[in-house]
């Protein structure tokens, strides 16, 4: 497995080889393996940021207990939620599937008191489930993806890279660095849409790109 990190201290993209059975990087205490975060995705590859372990870290720290980890990265090719889904981006887990309702409202209202989370979503969009995010802002839309161009790095120009590819632009690999190929890929693809050839993601782009994308090859 090809695991990619944002550091959002350094602001460097770090990519590791893993086993499935290995520790995420930047876990604490083996509390989410590869197998755990990938969830149900089928790839060889996936992506998140510091941030969103070190979010995980400081809630798991908190809970004290281990937190069943029912979905957390997924592609955007492989559907499953929502066109611009934090999951696609790799800072998103829903989670607390196996408990009950008490425990669950005890862990929700957990990681809202904790403050790291960008995201809980509340009980009545997601009564069987816990879901926490730590999405970047701000978004582009309304509870979407931030704005991403030339020169910037990290998960979201990967969920971009993944899309591009996923429609069947070639040539543009995933290493999380919109440079001249990535600009390229978004050019043309904005003109096969007839948008402003600008290169730059910005709503208009993100709302087509992964309406087309998302759940194109779903397992």
């Amino acid at each position: 497995m090809t695991v990619l990190i944002y550091n959002n201290a350094t602001t460097q993209m770090e990519r590791y080889s893993m086993n499935l059975n290995d520790a995420m990087p930047y876990n604490n205490n083996r509390t989410l393996t590869v197998r755990e975060f990938r969830a149900r995705s089928v790839g060889n590859i996936v992506w998140t940021d510091t941030h969103t372990m070190r979010c995980w870290n400081i809630t798991r720290a908190a809970w004290a207990r281990p937190i069943m980890v029912g979905s957390a990265f997924r592609r955007i090719g492989e559907g499953g939620h929502a066109n611009q889904s934090q999951h696609y981006a790799g800072t998103s887990f829903d989670v607390a599937q196996n408990i009950g309702n008490t425990d669950r409202a005890e862990l929700r209202g957990l990681a809202s008191r904790l403050g790291v989370w960008t995201y809980v979503e509340p009980a009545n969009l997601t009564p069987t489930w816990v879901h926490f995010d730590a999405r970047w802002k701000p978004p582009a839309c309304e509870a979407g993806y931030p704005v991403t161009r030339q020169g910037s790095r990290g998960i979201y120009v990967c969920t971009l890279q993944d899309a591009l590819g996923t429609i069947g632009i070639s040539g543009v690999n995933i290493d999380g660095l919109f440079g001249p190929i990535t600009v390229n890929a978004v050019m043309n693809f904005q003109r096969s849409q007839g948008l402003s050839a600008d290169g730059i993601v910005g709503c208009a782009t993100w709302t087509r790109l992964t309406a087309i994308a998302n759940g194109r090859n779903r397992p």
